[in-house]
């Protein structure tokens, strides 16, 4: 698992470009693992701060609940859609997946910026995947560039 710095550090093009694809849009789509094994989608926020992926929830959500529980998680951002004149200016659809900490230390959340007066959920999330799948230059080719904790770096073409 790595913090975003390190995922920064060792892929830091891919890296960048997730993090604008990332930033398109405030709300994200989060999959968590239900008590029963079932999979559950729910939107989140999603911070990039201190060299970290942050995330929120409110007391007692359902998703924090999962994460409490099971704590793999995937994060999932969507640019704009792309323009069918020029699909290759599609900036994409950026992933990372991972493991969710709980961080209950009151400095960091006060620090991090929670709700004043309220009790909230703070996860910090140790990642174990990062993906970018957008479409060549020349619109012909979907491109997945990917890295992954255990197989590093590698980008695939599919026709």
């Amino acid at each position: 698992m790595a913090s975003w710095q390190e995922i920064e550090q060792e892929i830091p093009e891919l890296a960048a470009r997730v993090l604008a694809v990332m930033g398109v849009r405030k709300h994200k789509a989060m999959a968590t693992v239900r008590k029963d094994g079932s999979p559950r989608i729910s939107g989140t926020e999603v911070e990039f701060k201190a060299g970290e992926v942050w995330l929120g929830s409110m007391p007692r959500a359902v998703k924090a609940l999962d994460l409490l529980r099971d704590p793999r998680v995937a994060i999932q951002a969507q640019s704009d859609d792309p323009d069918e004149s020029n699909p290759g200016a599609w900036m994409g659809d950026a992933k990372l997946a991972g493991r969710a900490v709980e961080v209950t230390d009151p400095e960091v959340v006060r620090n991090f910026g929670g709700p004043p007066g309220q009790e909230f959920h703070l996860f910090r999330i140790d990642v174990t995947e990062v993906v970018l799948t957008k479409v060549d230059e020349e619109g012909k080719h979907l491109v997945v560039e990917m890295w992954h904790e255990d197989g590093g770096h590698r980008v695939v073409k599919r026709t």
